[in-house]
């Protein structure tokens, strides 16, 4: 069993009592299994999916919808054990050379050893936004809830209702910004040994495999974009002008206190010839 921290303070039970409950979709309805060779399935009248992976390949899925701004959820069930080597992943992510991506990938580890959340943020083809965390609970015992809120002034990553990562929109000062490219839902079970687990150190233990990851709940409570158009103007939404309250900004700032274990902002060593530019906005916060 790995060692994971105990609970947060009461202060995350402050927002958890005002969440409102999203009804989930079916897979069925929502995605199409893209690849694996039968590893991905879904099961239970189309309420889960399960990923496998193997020596001879992993396995993914990806939504039938593109979207162009959104609330979304996803509840996971991580590979147990040994899952060294091994990334599972929940994303999106348009097409061509310069395309947009908003990016959780979990890191599997050694028995015993916490999983790592590896966050990240491309637009216009660059990312190089990485943000990394551990979790306060073990993500491989039962289903955790992710999500990504995306809406014109912000993107937030959640990890059971409280925010771990805010990017905002700085576009006022130069940075970039996902805000017209439509992406995908992806997610996926590969085998990243090269450089997934203590940077490679730490290779796949294949006589472990098959290695399972698990899906269910996924919500999308979103602009859909089809034939050019948006499904819905932004201001229908409530979550298109959604902010994080002050209760949620101290959760974001108690998560990145005591679970961030990198943050690109603050590697000076990386950039030499100064930090990115929205860094400093960050920094300051």
């Amino acid at each position: 069993m790995a060692a994971y921290p105990s609970q947060p303070n009461p202060l995350a039970l402050l927002l958890l009592a005002s969440l409102v409950v999203a009804v989930a979709g079916n897979f069925y309805q929502d995605v199409d299994i893209t690849w694996g060779d039968g590893r991905g399935k879904i099961l239970n009248n189309g309420n889960l999916i399960t990923l496998s992976l193997d020596k001879a390949s992993g396995s993914g899925f990806q939504s039938k919808n593109q979207y162009l701004y959104g609330k979304f959820d996803i509840q996971l069930k991580l590979v147990p054990g040994n899952s060294a080597g091994t990334v599972t992943t929940f994303y999106f992510h348009s097409q061509g050379s310069s395309w947009d991506e908003i990016d959780f990938e979990f890191l599997g580890n050694l028995s015993g050893d916490p999983y790592l959340v590896h966050t990240n943020i491309y637009t216009q083809g660059k990312g190089n936004r990485e943000q990394q965390f551990y979790l306060w609970f073990d993500p491989t015992a039962d289903f955790h809830t992710y999500s990504i809120l995306w809406n014109p002034g912000h993107i937030v990553f959640y990890v059971d209702r409280r925010p771990i990562r805010e990017f905002k929109n700085l576009e006022s000062i130069g940075v970039p910004y996902p805000k017209s490219q439509p992406m995908v839902m992806y997610a996926s079970l590969w085998d990243a040994d090269d450089w997934a687990t203590r940077g490679g150190l730490v290779k796949t233990d294949w006589s472990k495999a098959p290695f399972t990851a698990s899906f269910r709940n996924f919500n999308s409570n979103a602009c859909i974009w089809s034939n050019g158009a948006s499904s819905c103007s932004n201001s229908a939404n409530q979550w298109s002008s959604e902010e994080l309250d002050s209760t949620s900004q101290k959760l974001l700032k108690w998560v990145q206190k005591n679970y961030m274990v990198y943050n690109y902002c603050t590697d000076t060593k990386r950039f030499p010839q100064g930090l990115p530019q929205e860094c400093t906005v960050i920094n300051k916060n």
